[in-house]
């Protein structure tokens, strides 16, 4: 038993996500774009027990999207890139923003070939070796994304000048920078990407196991 009174199973119950008593009354289409935006009507009965009154909340529809940490283990380099965010350079003025490799995973699509996918499109290197690490949620109140992130092997000496998917109007800037470098710059907090910042602390906490990880995934590529 903890120094609070509350046994480890009760500790492991209040840091687990859980179901909630919601009913929703109405579901509304208010924009079909890329990415669908819906209006909800529901009712929640909180933890007290008492129902809430009829509540309303917009929904952006993201779904699954897959995100890599790409490292090369040989010259303890990780890999990143640039890209432009029409959101951030309305928000703070610094639209060209330090990325990790992420995107959507198509219909049908698995995760692995979905991150393999978007390693070859963003930085136009494919990954030797894949180990799925977690998924998180960014903007739970907002949106309903899902992110699947992996480590990601690569040889960093391959990565081009550009990348992209033509496909997408979408133009990357990879490059390579020594891990320890870039942990420096999420101390100093010289980006602000959420994914970017998620995969670094990770990697900051992970940085002496990327080896066994990645010989534990079982998870191969060409490494093209």
């Amino acid at each position: 038993m903890g120094e609070s009174g509350r046994d480890s199973s009760g500790v492991a119950d209040v840091l687990r996500d859980s179901a909630a008593e919601v009913t929703v009354h109405a579901q509304e289409r208010l924009a079909t774009a890329f990415y669908n935006y819906d209006q909800y009507r529901f009712a929640h009965r909180g933890p007290s027990g008492g129902a809430a009154p009829e509540q309303s909340r917009t929904i952006l529809h993201v779904g699954r999207v897959v995100a890599a940490i790409t490292v090369d283990l040989a010259r303890d380099e990780i890999v990143l890139l640039r890209q432009f965010r029409l959101a951030a350079h309305l928000a703070t003025g610094r639209g060209e923003m330090v990325e990790i490799v992420a995107g959507g995973v198509e219909d049908g699509e698995d995760l692995v070939e979905a991150i393999r996918r978007e390693c070859i499109e963003e930085i136009a290197v494919e990954p030797a070796c894949l180990a799925p690490l977690f998924q998180f949620m960014p903007a739970p109140g907002v949106d309903h994304e899902i992110a699947t992130m992996f480590l990601a092997t690569v040889d960093a000496a391959k990565i081009p000048a550009r990348a992209g998917a033509g496909s997408e109007n979408e133009e990357t800037v990879p490059f390579r920078v020594p891990i320890g470098e870039a942990l420096a710059a999420l101390a100093a907090g010289t980006f602000m990407n959420g994914y970017t910042v998620i995969a670094l602390q990770w990697l900051a906490l992970n940085r002496g196991r990327l080896a066994e990880i990645v010989r534990g995934s079982g998870l191969k590529g060409s490494g093209r």
